[in-house]
This record gives structure tokens, C-alpha cells and sequence, in this order.
């Protein structure tokens, strides 16, 4: 039923995609949708605005206008249907999410490798945020390296300068679920020794929210790692490094 109550207004001209509001938002109702943040649905939405204060450029906004009653039980089980479809097979399922962990070659096996493979430095699969779970037994005792997509590609000396020695988990923060991404990293945390966290991000504003991220995450599991966050132009330039 319809009633006239105060609930999110989002201006896509002002909307940039880049998430930061997406983490935030306790009950899931804001989502990036075609580079823009939606309402998923009226009734997911408390109209309490908790989200406004991550958006860097004024998109969000509450209004009054006539919407569906907020529901918390339709919240709850939103948000549990979400996490069901989000959690990532072991073994089974898609072969794209099956663990794998790949040993160092031995001497031997490097001097026979190309040479264009002899500096790759991925040791497990899969790579996605996605489809690495907290059970994954390379997690343990790791230091995790977490790579917007775009990033891998821009910088030509990836491998050899910041996925030697780190276990890789890669995203991106604009298109896919950051809710998902806060539990996910949230879990991790709580169920891992991690020993160190580095962020590698582009420049552009999309990829901004990855240390919001990162940081509501560490958050939650009441973890002290140190995180270490590297920005990369679209030249593939360091242009900007900093630790909390």
C-alpha cells in the first residue's frame, strides 16, 4: 500500500556510479545498475538516508513522495536470497569457481617455461572477489592483494611489482554488488589470519569506494590490518600511495 513517506531520490546526472553510497545502505536497496545507482524497490528502502553521506557529488537525496510501506521482512529476505546467489561454490558447480592453487616451479620447470611466462606470479585460482570464498586454504596466513580490474591491465609491471608473494582477488567496484564485497572481505577477516592488505586502484572515481570497502569491512570484523592503497593513472603511473 501506498503512502506518502520520505524515501531516496537519486539524480543521475549528479550520479557517477562510483558505489560509495552502495555499502552503507544496510538494507541493499541501492545497487549500480548501468553505471548509475538505482532503488532496487521501495518497500527495501527505510528512508532514513543513512547512505547520503558517501556521495561525493549530491545525487542522493530524501524526498516525500507517495511509495510502498517499507517492509523489513521483505529486507530480510532480499538481503538472504542475495547472499544465496553471491555465495561461491567449492568443487562443484561452475568450473570457473573451483579452487586451485598453483605451486612455485621448480628451477627446472622455469628454465623450460616461455619466457613470457616465466614472471607470472599467480599462485590460485579463482581471482574474483565473487568467487573466493573464506574457506579458500590459500587465504590463511596470506597477503592479500585486492586489484580493481582495470588496474592489472593499466599497469604494465603487475605481476612483477605487486602480485609476487600476495594472493589476488580482483573486482570491480562500480559494476558489481559492494554490499557483497563488504561481507565478503567482513568474513574473511573474521575467519583468516591475514597478515597484510594492499589495494591497487585506478584513478577514476568509480574506483574510489574499494577502500570504503575495505575499510566498513575491516570494520565489522574488528580487524587491524594494516591496508595500503596504491592509485595508478590511466597512463599506468603511481600517482598516489597511502596506509591506515
Amino acid at each position: 500500500m501506498e503512502n506518502v513517506r520520505k524515501i531516496i531520490e537519486i539524480d543521475e546526472d549528479l550520479c557517477t556510479g562510483c558505489g560509495e553510497c552502495v555499502p552503507d545502505c544496510a538494507e541493499g536497496s541501492l545497487e549500480i545498475i548501468d553505471g548509475k545507482a538505482k532503488l532496487v524497490a521501495d518497500k527495501l528502502c527505510d528512508g532514513l538516508g543513512a547512505c547520503l553521506k558517501s556521495c561525493p557529488t549530491g545525487a542522493l537525496t530524501i524526498i516525500e513522495r507517495p511509495a510502498d510501506a517499507f517492509d523489513e521482512e521483505a529486507v530480510e529476505k532480499f538481503l538472504a536470497e542475495k547472499k544465496k546467489k553471491e555465495t561461491a561454490p567449492i568443487g562443484g558447480g561452475c568450473p570457473s569457481a573451483q579452487i586451485q592453487m598453483h605451486g612455485e616451479s621448480s628451477p627446472c620447470q622455469s628454465a623450460n617455461q616461455p619466457i613470457m611466462q616465466r614472471d607470472n606470479a599467480l599462485t590460485h585460482w579463482p581471482i574474483q572477489i565473487r568467487l573466493i570464498p573464506a574457506s579458500a586454504p590459500f587465504l590463511e596466513n596470506a597477503d592479500i592483494l585486492v586489484a580493481a580490474d582495470c588496474a592489472a591491465a593499466a599497469y604494465a609491471n603487475f605481476h612483477q611489482e605487486f602480485l609476487q608473494g600476495k594472493v589476488v582477488m580482483m573486482g570491480c567496484p562500480k559494476f558489481d554488488d559492494a554490499e557483497m564485497y563488504v561481507d565478503r572481505f567482513a568474513e574473511i577477516l573474521e575467519k583468516r589470519t591475514i597478515k597484510s592488505l594492499t589495494i591497487l586502484i585506478m584513478e577514476v572515481p568509480c574506483c574510489s569506494s574499494m577502500l570504503a570497502i575495505i575499510k566498513q569491512a575491516r570494520d565489522r570484523a574488528r580487524s587491524s590490518v594494516e591496508v595500503h592503497q596504491v592509485v595508478v593513472s590511466v597512463q599506468g603511473n603511481i600517482i598516489n600511495e597511502q596506509t591506515w
